[in-house]
């Protein structure tokens, strides 16, 4: 007897498979997550496993953090089972996410050293880069730069993969907002993936399964009752898979023609990527550079964060959250319409957009110093 597909649902329901996909992704994910994360409360506080507020948390009280566990398993088992070329395509995708998700696990119980993260980040995407070859092997001139070399474009990728993974991590400080963000993310790559053909529908059905996780995992974000963080294992996966998606949407514009001629050509490419996940990078830009002025490390926390801004002026979780993703998407928007002007022009409209939502809510502050 042969090996059941899921393929095979066409010809039992005549429903397209894709679209099969990518319900099941969806809907088994959500299912997956919605049903595992309180069982992960009780025992959370069964066995004081709660993330402790700080001088630096925008939280007042004990509070669960192992939701990344329920998102890690609802995505790899709805992702393997719905977008399963993804890991025959790219064998080192799941192990590089188990890495990532050990380490940050142990992160969120124990609390690890920074550098053992670091190990941990590092190796995860030799592994993506060097074993999977997803690495970002040209700039589309950019900077005068067009193809890099093998050895310059791994360790571009390898930086750009740490560099992602933690920017999403330090953007999860308040209620919804790191979820709000990949959700954002996953639609518009999604939207782009689709308008470039069917090549691309394992990775619309991946970023859906991350969507369907998202959705469950915030009902509790922002349950006064039932309340539960990400913590680290949920960020990192996440701003790995974000990572992911973002370099495989560049490689798309790389790949040649049978007359050696580019499928699909779009200067702007990297500017798309940016504007996608503008929020987190921006922000971890700007704390960096005012920890620097200040005299202090740049790993050093603080409250300089872009959210931190936010709530500074009176505002609660929820709508800081959606002032930012509101922002990113219009960010998104300005690249995607604006797509076809000079790079250069578009990535300079792109950043000072960004840092201009980054330090509005020091403007506003100062205005209303200035009133009274």
């Amino acid at each position: 007897m042969n090996e059941f597909d899921i393929r095979d649902l066409k010809n039992i329901f005549g429903i397209n498979s894709f679209y099969l996909k990518c319900f099941l992704g969806l809907v088994g994910s959500f299912l997956l997550t919605y049903i595992s994360i309180p069982k992960i409360i009780k025992i959370s506080y069964k066995k004081d496993l709660m993330a402790l507020p700080g001088e630096r948390s925008s939280h007042n009280k004990r509070t669960p953090n192992l939701g990344g566990i329920a998102i890690f398993y609802s995505i790899t088992i709805m992702s393997s089972i719905c977008a399963y070329e993804l890991f025959s395509s790219y064998i080192f995708l799941f192990s590089s996410i188990i890495i990532l998700f050990f380490i940050g696990l142990m992160d969120d119980i124990l609390v690890v050293t920074p550098n053992k993260k670091l190990y941990a980040q590092i190796i995860a995407s030799l592994m993506i880069s060097i074993g999977s070859n997803v690495r970002i092997g040209s700039f589309f001139g950019i900077f005068g730069i067009e193809t890099l070399p093998y050895g310059i474009s791994i360790i571009f990728t390898v930086i750009i993969f740490i560099f992602l993974i933690n920017a999403y991590n330090l953007v999860d400080g308040i209620d919804g907002l790191a979820s709000g963000i990949a959700l954002l993310a996953c639609c518009a790559f999604i939207f782009t993936f689709w308008r470039l053909g069917s090549i691309n529908y394992p990775m619309i059905v991946l970023a859906l399964t991350i969507i369907g996780s998202l959705l469950a995992f915030l009902r509790f974000n922002f349950n006064k009752k039932y309340k539960i963080f990400m913590g680290d294992t949920g960020s990192m996966i996440i701003g790995f898979l974000l990572s992911f998606m973002g370099i495989k949407f560049l490689n798309l514009f790389l790949i040649l023609s049978p007359f050696g001629t580019p499928i699909y050509h779009l200067q702007s490419a990297p500017v798309i990527v940016i504007a996608i996940l503008i929020i987190p990078i921006i922000d971890t830009i700007g704390v960096f550079i005012i920890r620097i002025l200040k005299g202090n490390s740049p790993f050093r926390g603080d409250k300089n964060h872009m959210h931190h801004r936010y709530l500074r002026l009176g505002l609660d979780h929820k709508k800081v959250s959606l002032i930012m993703i509101s922002e990113n998407a219009l960010i998104i928007l300005t690249a995607y319409f604006l797509r076809h002007i000079k790079v250069h022009l578009l990535l300079l409209i792109i950043l000072t957009l960004g840092l201009i939502f980054s330090f509005l809510p020091l403007l506003i502050t100062k205005s209303n110093k200035n009133k009274n």
